[in-house]
């Protein structure tokens, strides 16, 4: 039987190896071209300047199935100073209250127990902790967000983490009773070093987790726009479980979680603690991807063409939409919104700009398409008929604080996973444009 056409080998296995276990990459599962670094915002002063644009193409391990992007850029250039606050999403916030309680009751944690977060950003999380009594640790690699956790009372290193420092932290501050991480194992292109930090760092019955995007979910809604240059991997179940084991972090919970367009919610432990029972709901999704071929390259093979299928349908939107005369602004400016804007060839002339609450992004432009971005305020004065949500996993967040937009009969739209026209007034009654 020959090989599909869209995961036919592109490039020499010598040349790519899976980050995981070594073996060459040779199949496709997206080509989304070219594209700029989608947290290097324009300064005004650097719109006649070059801009360094990367192959964005993911690739998928016909071993172990990991979905990942090849490394350009060394994490040293990508966060040390980084343009993303965690604080400035208000539902993300009550997410990592609602997390802190949890873990707080599931796994008795109290004031002679140390948390530490890995990637903590701006102590968005940690701070519920604090206010539980509970000791914690920041650990974040952006020194510009790390001085905003200190400021707000969260101890925080500033340094990257790996089995080095995993094992300074340790030495220094003592084993982690619960060692956490919110969408930061995505971005490590150092997997196995990072994975050993946190068997390094964790105490004997201890417990981490981790939550990152699902690529179920990813394929199923083609989420595309996640794909960017700082989210090295994507994970499906079976090949995170994989992942852990192999540094002797078993697995025994998972949940299923809505944020950031479907993400999972991993619970390991030392192979050793098995106090820590596995669940039900484990042994569910396992087979349940195993059912669904996650554990075969066919089941990657269509996505490519999803994806420009999803792409046109939005092109087809937007020019019609200009083509009856029709004014469009962007809200946000997320990493998700730089990929579908540069994939697309979205620029000022479909969008006349884009607004962000974040004051770190106001002022500047989005990396590659240089669309002007401004302060949320920008869209009373320009009244636009359509207010394009780049963050469209924030869409019920957004709708509600901009519904304003239906004083002058703004309707709001998201691209992922169809093109979507919803008004600003009544965001749950959603349309099919």
């Amino acid at each position: 039987m020959s090989e599909p056409d869209s995961l036919k080998a592109s490039v020499p296995a010598a040349h790519l190896s899976c980050r995981f276990c070594g073996t060459g990459l040779r199949h496709s599962f997206v080509d989304l071209g070219v594209s700029p670094l989608c947290q290097t915002h324009i300064r005004p002063d650097q719109l006649h300047e070059m801009e360094p644009f990367y192959p964005l193409h993911a690739y998928v391990c016909e071993k172990c199935f990991l979905v990942q992007l090849q490394e350009f850029v060394a994490p040293q250039n990508l966060f040390t100073e980084y343009a993303y606050f965690s604080s400035y999403s208000s539902s993300w916030v009550e997410h990592a209250r609602r997390y802190a309680e949890m873990a707080i009751e599931r796994f008795g944690l109290g004031p002679s127990s140390k948390v530490v977060e890995i990637a903590s950003n701006d102590g968005y999380l940690l701070q519920h902790f604090v206010a539980r009594k509970v000791p914690v640790l920041g650990v974040e690699p952006a020194a510009n967000v790390a001085a905003v956790a200190r400021s707000r009372g969260i101890p925080t290193e500033n340094c990257f983490f790996g089995r080095d420092s995993a094992a300074r932290l340790a030495k220094e501050h003592g084993p982690a009773d619960l060692l956490l991480g919110n969408n930061v194992l995505a971005h490590v292109p150092d997997l196995n070093d990072f994975v050993s930090g946190m068997k390094r760092l964790l105490a004997p019955g201890g417990v981490v987790t981790m939550e990152f995007p699902h690529l179920h979910r990813l394929m199923a809604e083609v989420q595309y726009d996640t794909i960017y240059h700082e989210h090295f991997s994507y994970f499906s179940f079976v090949t995170v479980e994989k992942v852990f084991a192999h540094h002797g972090l078993t697995l025994f919970d998972v949940e299923q979680l809505p944020t950031h367009g479907g993400s999972l919610r991993i619970f390991a432990r030392h192979e050793a603690n098995d106090v820590l029972a596995v669940t039900e709901r484990l042994g569910d999704l396992r087979r349940f991807e195993i059912e669904q071929g996650y554990l075969s390259l066919d089941r990657y093979r269509n996505f490519g063409p999803q994806v420009e299928a999803t792409k046109r349908r939005l092109l087809t939107f937007l020019i019609d939409a200009k083509q009856r005369g029709k004014r469009i602004a962007g809200y946000g400016a997320p990493g998700k919104g730089n990929t579908l804007l540069n994939y697309c060839g979205i620029r000022t002339d479909f969008l006349d700009f884009t607004v962000d609450a974040n004051p770190y992004k106001q002022g500047k432009y989005t990396p590659g398409t240089r669309i002007p971005i401004l302060a949320p305020s920008a869209l009373r004065e320009a009244r636009p008929d359509y207010v394009l949500i780049l963050p469209w996993n924030l869409k019920e967040e957004i709708a509600s604080e901009a519904a304003y937009i239906g004083e002058w009969g703004g309707r709001f739209v998201v691209p992922i996973p169809e093109v979507k026209v919803f008004d600003a007034i009544t965001p749950a009654a959603v349309s099919e444009a």
